[in-house]
């Protein structure tokens, strides 16, 4: 063989590796590099020394927050501490990663930051990770949240219901609270027409939540009618985690206290729509026996303003709307509910006792929000429509 052969064929064989070389790199680039976090993260449950955030990633990997008090440091002057998605001394390895933070100091402002590191393979006791992804703080300011305080004299919340998918309604509506000084937002139902994948429930209605506030101004569901149907429906209840692991609970904050309710659907179980698969009588008569405990609870019986959000309201003489009148408002009328705060008709409806209450039922339409305040003089709920004008208002005293 002459040189000149050769150094051909070394060119070649070099050429070959280097293809080779290149391929292997791009594979690996591809399985890693499209890793990323799809949703949120937003919180939820917060109370007075803890709180729980959530968020999604496209594929497989394990989750931590990394938390730091909300000072004049740097988020990375020194090193902070993680806390991890983790379940039975396991760090979970999911889609859907949820850290629940613990031990925090009531009224108090923390910075924090989210991390998935994806999970490749995981045969025996051999784990291969992959890349890592997390929300900025370089470029922009970590996001942040502030437990809630018991002490805290006044409370700005508001209340939306029936979006539907209307992202562009949802963000108008939003747009009428200050969110440097509103302490939580609870959506009251059907925020989607029903629930078939995760990706749908997102770009529904959670997404413009998040970019709007969830990420550092809690929100609270209490789950309608719709959001029972669909295939999703069943894994609806991992992504909105509560502080009973149910979707109904109660939710303290300075002199209010809520009370969560899930209203489940609106017609009989053996309707056609539903075939066969729910069994909503007997969850609402679970739900009955929670709550003649929970109304006897401390922070319920020491609230000076009693508020229900329920998302059906307890009249209309549907099925659901029985079950919620005969199940539910005995309770609350015995323990001293002082209004319910309601949607599904979508329409307005001022407020006044119905469905054998003794208290004001508030029904907001599926194109105004709620807004409320209370202090030590009044609870104030406001009716405002996407434009801001006050449609209506009730007051109401605390109780001594």
């Amino acid at each position: 063989m002459n040189k000149s052969s050769f150094r051909k064929k070394g060119n070649r064989f070099r050429y070959g590796l280097a293809l080779a070389l290149a391929l292997l790199t791009a594979g690996a680039g591809y399985a890693q590099g499209n890793f990323k976090i799809t949703h949120g993260p937003y919180l939820q449950a917060l109370h007075d020394t803890g709180v729980t955030i959530v968020w999604t990633t496209d594929s497989l990997a394990t989750g931590w927050v990394e938390l730091a008090p909300d000072d004049s440091t740097h988020f990375y002057q020194s090193e902070r501490p993680k806390f991890f998605a983790s379940d039975n001394g396991f760090k979970n390895i999911s889609k859907i990663h949820k850290v629940t933070l613990r031990g925090l100091r009531p009224g108090t402002a923390y910075r924090y930051r989210v991390f998935s590191q994806e999970v490749t393979s995981h045969v025996g006791a051999s784990v291969r990770y992959g890349r890592v992804a997390a929300t900025q703080v370089y470029q922009r300011k970590p996001l942040r949240f502030v437990t809630s305080d018991p002490a805290q004299k006044e409370v700005t919340f508001g209340v939306i219901n029936d979006i539907h998918g209307r992202n562009e309604v949802m963000e108008k509506l939003l747009g009428n609270l200050d969110f440097k000084k509103t302490d939580l937002v609870f959506f009251n139902g059907d925020m989607a027409n029903d629930l078939r994948t995760e990706d749908q429930m997102f770009t529904d209605f959670m997404d413009t939540g998040t970019k709007v506030f969830a990420s550092e101004v809690p929100m609270y569901y209490a789950r309608g009618n719709h959001e029972t149907r669909g295939q999703y429906a069943s894994p609806f209840p991992h992504y909105f985690p509560s502080s009973t692991g149910k979707l109904y609970y109660l939710v303290r904050r300075g002199p209010i206290c809520f009370v969560v309710l899930d209203c489940g659907e609106d017609k009989p179980d053996s309707d056609i729509e539903y075939s066969g698969i729910v069994n909503m009588d007997y969850y609402r008569s679970e739900e009955a026996e929670w709550l003649k405990e929970a109304l006897q609870s401390p922070e319920y019986k020491s609230a000076p303003y009693k508020v229900v959000v329920c998302h059906m309201p307890p009249f209309g003489g549907w099925h659901g709307e029985k079950e919620i009148a005969e199940k539910f408002v005995p309770l609350l009328n015995q323990a001293g509910a002082q209004v319910m705060l309601s949607g599904h008709l979508h329409r307005h409806v001022k407020a006044a006792p119905a469905g054998g209450s003794r208290f004001p039922v508030m029904v907001n339409s599926n194109n105004n929000m709620l807004r409320a305040k209370a202090n030590e003089q009044r609870l104030l709920i406001e009716v405002l429509d996407q434009q801001g004008k006050v449609v209506e208002s009730l007051e109401l005293k605390p109780q001594k």
